[in-house]
């Protein structure tokens, strides 16, 4: 919070940027709205610009016991700010859709199954990462997922290099996210058949007569599912959704503290174009058929830089960090290797109070040397140097059903 003294900002605090270039604070005008802006209004949200749009980062609840509720319970989200796109193969096949799509994104996509969902991202020629994405097989064509603040340009990667074979659609649906331990019991009384559904897989389904697709997926740590809705039809779902005692709405900012205890990058800070996917720690969303003697090794953008990563190491490592005492270390903070800031290392990319680990917790980089579990390192706060140990990531102990 605004003011507050290290020892007293002990708030989950949003680490992502809420102010967007195309608008102020006081020009909610230009913003976009989603399908269930009425709705976040209704049940008096705070809404802040992200992205574009106006969004809600928190409800009377406050942030704290939203984050408390989704752990505990079940929260609804809204992320229908990201973008829901289709690319189908001009052939009609869908081996040729993946096979195109895998000359952007460093993932096995053809050998993904039907119905089945995979982590992916958008790779420069240098090796960093464009954006992160959720990608799908559906029946002959893909459904993918990218981030708000990366759409635009997403869909216009995905044009240029892509548009000679394959089809590009953005869809005009709103996206929800249903997440909690009881978010399986509350989906089921709607429709019985999710319990059956591990995690990542996709399903098309009839939620109160709508038709919709679900994934058991999200971006908390725990079990739950996002929830792809006609825009017409989204807020008669989610308020469907919210009848339920075990339900309640989650703003943006119990979203960023939920995602920093998983231990989940957030693109625009724990990754982007200055970072490849080994420096990130994400070699597990890069298949073996990608990879050196895989049976369509490389092949996309940055492949040599990736690949000899993966063979040799990265110079520096996307690690947790566990801050001593109970004040947050914020993004941006720099790291050093010594009590006195002499030898600077690295720096915290997100950072903030976790309310269900009860302490401060934190992502950034360090040298490899410097990377190890159990490693103590400084971080530059106000002036001071604070010890901060490297941990394990996730600080929460996930719950998908797998």
């Amino acid at each position: 919070m605004q003011g507050a003294t290290a020892s007293e900002d002990l708030s989950p605090r949003m680490e992502f940027q809420a102010q967007t270039p195309e608008a102020s604070l006081d020009d909610t005008a230009a913003l976009k709205k989603t399908p269930l802006h009425a709705l976040h209004l209704s049940l008096g949200a705070r809404m802040v610009p992200f992205a574009g749009y106006d969004m809600p980062v928190q409800y009377p609840a406050g942030v704290m016991k939203e984050h408390i509720q989704t752990r505990t319970s079940a929260g609804v989200f809204d992320v229908s700010h990201m973008g829901q796109v289709i690319i189908k193969a001009k052939s009609g096949k869908y081996e040729d859709a993946a096979l195109a799509l895998e000359s952007l994104v460093p993932v096995d996509i053809l050998g993904l199954a039907e119905g089945r969902q995979r982590y992916g991202f958008f790779t420069d020629e240098n090796g960093g990462i464009l954006d992160d994405l959720m990608i799908t097989h559906l029946d002959d064509h893909l459904f993918v997922v990218v981030n708000a603040a990366c759409k635009d340009a997403d869909l216009a990667h995905l044009q240029k290099h892509l548009g000679d074979t394959c089809d590009i659609t953005l869809l005009d649906r709103a996206l929800i996210a249903l997440q909690g331990p009881r978010a399986v019991e509350v989906l089921a009384e709607l429709w019985a058949d999710v319990a059956a559904m591990k995690f990542m897989d996709v399903r098309h389904c009839r939620l109160h007569d709508v038709s919709c697709l679900v994934s058991r997926s999200g971006y908390s740590g725990e079990d739950g599912f996002e929830i792809s809705i006609p825009a017409d039809k989204a807020e008669d779902v989610t308020k469907r959704l919210l009848e339920h005692p075990d339900v309640e709405p989650i703003g943006l900012g119990a979203r960023d503290s939920l995602r920093l205890e998983a231990g989940l990058c957030l693109y625009g800070n724990d990754i982007d174009t200055t970072t490849t996917p080994v420096e990130a720690a994400l070699e597990w969303g890069m298949q073996k058929a990608r990879k050196t003697g895989g049976a369509r090794a490389g092949g996309f953008p940055g492949a040599d830089r990736i690949l000899a990563e993966l063979e040799k190491g990265a110079v520096r490592r996307r690690v947790g960090l566990k801050p001593e005492g109970k004040a947050p270390v914020r993004g941006h903070s720099k790291l050093f290797a010594d009590s006195e800031g002499k030898t600077e290392i690295g720096e915290v990319t997100s950072g903030g109070f976790g309310p269900s680990v009860e302490h401060p917790v934190a992502m950034g980089y360090v040298t490899v040397a410097e990377a190890a579990v159990g490693t103590q390192v400084y971080a530059e706060v106000r002036g001071k140097f604070l010890p901060v140990t490297v941990s394990a990531l996730p600080f929460i102990t996930p719950t998908y059903k797998r």
